[in-house]
């Protein structure tokens, strides 16, 4: 009986310890994120997310909407006064100078590269036009970066392999 008990104890644990691995696991389903940006001109940004991008409208106010941006909650909050006294900040990766802070969303494939031709198609200004980074190592993936009407710089990228999304 007590090996009974010992076995099952061990099975227990064993189902246990695989519930919390797929709990921990990165490469399974995420919830989405929750981003609120500033921005001075309100209805100009709107109609930014909505119609050049395609994210559909939530909740508003007279203040702030929100948007479901690629599955995700983007929130839109015109700020009291503008200051534009900070100058822009940018760090190296792979050659290109990536604006900090940035926001955005990994992609599938075809989809990024459907969003990067209605881009080129709408003669949108890039900071980083579409291209491969990384090609052929570890992490292998396709980016942009642009800004929204209130210069927030937003990058969109997609991995060939979405199962590298966190690789070294």
């Amino acid at each position: 009986m007590t090996f009974l008990i010992q076995l099952f104890q061990k099975l227990f644990d064993s189902c246990y310890l695989l519930i919390i691995a797929l709990k921990l696991n990165p490469k399974q389903t995420m919830n989405p994120f929750h981003l609120a940006i500033p921005v001075n001109d309100l209805e100009k940004c709107r109609t930014f997310y909505r119609e050049t991008l395609g994210c559909s409208e939530g909740r508003s106010d007279d203040k702030w909407v929100d948007f479901n941006f690629f599955g995700h909650q983007l929130v839109i909050h015109e700020k009291p006064d503008a200051s534009d006294d900070q100058k822009p900040v940018s760090n190296p990766v792979d050659g290109k100078a990536v604006p900090i802070p940035h926001f955005g969303v990994v992609l599938d494939w075809d989809k990024w590269e459907a969003l990067a031709a209605q881009l080129k198609s709408i003669n949108t200004k890039f900071i980083i036009e579409p291209y491969i980074r990384f090609q052929g190592e570890v992490g292998e993936q396709a980016t942009m970066f642009f800004l929204d009407p209130e210069d927030n710089a937003l990058e969109f990228k997609a991995f060939k392999d979405m199962g590298q999304l966190f690789e070294k």
